[in-house]
C-alpha cells in the first residue's frame, strides 16, 4: 500500500463548488498512471475473492475506477447516472447531499437477483449519495452488495449513514 503516494498527489481545492467545501480532486490520481495503477492493484486485491458479477459506478468520477475494476474481476459495469442521461428505462432514487439535492438513474435491466454488486465512487464525505446508490442496487435484492470508495473524509462520518452489516471501505482516508 503505498498511500503516501497517493495523498502527494491528491489535489485539494478550497471552497468549491460551493464557500466552505475542501473538494479532494482524484482527477490528478487518475492523470498519473502510477497512481492510477496503484489504485487498480489495491482494489482488485480487495474484491477479487468476493464474487463480484457487477460494478456499478457513480457517475462520473465513480467511472473511471469502477470500469476498470470490472474489467480486472471478469464483471460488468453498470453506470449510475443523473436523470435522462441513460437511454432505457430506468429506476431512480432521490438524495439529499452537501450542498443540495439530486437523483440517480441505473437501467432496470442492468443487475439481476443472481448479482453481486460491489458499489464504487472516488469519495465518501456525508454519505448521500453512495446511500442513494446502495438504496437503487437494493431494489434489484442481488445475493451481496459491497461499497467502496477512493477517499474517505472520516470527519464527516460518511460511513455511518449504511446500516450495520454493509461492507464499506476507502481506500485512502483523510479529514476535511
Amino acid at each position: 500500500m503505498n498511500n503516501e503516494l497517493l495523498l502527494k498527489n491528491l489535489r485539494t481545492v478550497p471552497d468549491f463548488p460551493i464557500p466552505g467545501i475542501l473538494f479532494f480532486d482524484v482527477t490528478t490520481l487518475f492523470k498519473s498512471s502510477e497512481c492510477l495503477k496503484e489504485l487498480e492493484n489495491r482494489l482488485y486485491e480487495l474484491y477479487k475473492d468476493k464474487g463480484i458479477t457487477k460494478v456499478v459506478g457513480i457517475e462520473s468520477r465513480g467511472f473511471v475506477m469502477g470500469a476498470l475494476l470490472a474489467s480486472r474481476l471478469g464483471a460488468g459495469f453498470v453506470p449510475a447516472r443523473k436523470p435522462g442521461k441513460l437511454p432505457a428505462e430506468t429506476i431512480q432514487e432521490s438524495f439529499a447531499k452537501e450542498y443540495g439535492t439530486d437523483t440517480i438513474e441505473i437501467h432496470k435491466d442492468a443487475i439481476t437477483e443472481d448479482d453481486v454488486v460491489l458499489i464504487h465512487d472516488d469519495l465518501l464525505a456525508t454519505g448521500g449519495t453512495a446511500k442513494a446508490a446502495y438504496n437503487l442496487v437494493q431494489k434489484f435484492n442481488p445475493k451481496d452488495v459491497f461499497v467502496n470508495f477512493v477517499i474517505e473524509i472520516t470527519n464527516l462520518n460518511g460511513r455511518e449513514i449504511f446500516d450495520e452489516g454493509v461492507d464499506v471501505s476507502a481506500l485512502i482516508e483523510v479529514e476535511e
